[in-house]
């Protein structure tokens, strides 16, 4: 049975990312509407989370009467979902079936993928017999997604619960504050079966699971005071991680990274801070903190 998480000081997703209907996408609705739609969303989701933090009852109140005027959080999913289409390039996973597919298509095992923030069953690695996938979403959009919230998931008391690669694709950027970036990357580290390490070619020369398929919006990394890829290539090794694929798009930063706890550079009392690390008038405020 799985160990259940200890709640205490603990950021759940839902403050970050909305649930939405569950009547999925009813129509299309433009790229430009998407985007306009998804900035709001984000804008006024981390004002409501910084009014709930400061115990401002009325902006709280105000905050979520705007919400509902552009149409509530089932509009918020609909662009969510638009915006993620095949037909937009969205479909992320393809890229992560691209990387490992060439590695790991002699073996025999299927790996077992978490899926966190899951909206499609029928992505490019549900449909390959490469993975056998479990699939969860704050608001489950259809049938073989589980609700849950990563942050409230049990914890794996063995290796049979865990899993040899997780996606956290456009996920980490949805979570309001920088303390509860750095404790979602924290925890992903529980979730990964560090005894089914797998290899490809001579022995040592590429790890290929346990890892982490980490997908952000490339402003997130090169156009924020407070974060660069430096920066988060230094959290991600103090975590025990490391940096085998990567690939810039003009509007994302696709990350495949392999987890060794043993690896050396791994030093979990390492902290980071909020930190200004890029100045400019018309850099954005993400980052990612770890205490």
């Amino acid at each position: 049975m799985a160990q259940k998480s200890n709640s205490k000081n603990k950021v759940s997703l839902a403050r970050g990312r909305p649930p939405g209907s569950h009547g999925g996408v009813h129509k299309s609705i433009s790229a430009k509407v998407t985007r306009t739609l998804i900035r709001s969303y984000h804008r006024l989701h981390k004002a409501l989370a910084d009014a709930e933090k400061s115990g401002d009852r009325q902006r709280v109140e105000s905050l979520r009467e705007q919400i509902e005027l552009q149409g509530g959080l089932e509009k918020y999913q609909q662009a969510s979902l638009q915006g993620q289409a095949i037909d937009r390039g969205g479909d992320s996973s393809k890229l992560l079936l691209d990387w490992v597919n060439p590695l790991l298509a002699d073996k025999k095992t299927r790996l077992r993928l978490l899926e966190v923030g899951a909206l499609s069953t029928s992505n490019a690695c549900s449909r390959s017999s490469l993975f056998s996938v479990t699939r969860i979403d704050l608001n489950s959009q259809a049938k073989g997604i589980q609700q849950q919230d990563f942050m409230e998931r049990p914890l794996p008391t063995s290796n049979e619960e865990k899993f040899d690669m997780l996606s956290l694709s456009l996920v980490v950027n949805y979570v309001p504050d920088p303390t509860g970036r750095g404790e979602m990357l924290r925890r992903t580290c529980k979730f990964l079966n560090v005894d089914n390490q797998l290899q490809h070619g001579e022995t040592g020369v590429r790890q290929v699971t346990p890892s982490l398929f980490l997908v952000l919006p490339a402003p997130c990394i090169f156009n924020s005071r407070y974060m660069d890829e430096t920066r988060l290539i230094e959290i991600m090794e103090s975590l025990g991680y490391h940096m085998d694929e990567r690939k810039l798009t003009a509007k994302l930063i696709y990350y495949l990274w392999s987890y060794n706890p043993t690896r050396p550079g791994r030093n979990l009392h390492a902290k980071f801070p909020k930190k200004e690390v890029n100045p400019g008038a018309k850099r954005n405020n993400f980052s990612i903190v770890l205490e």
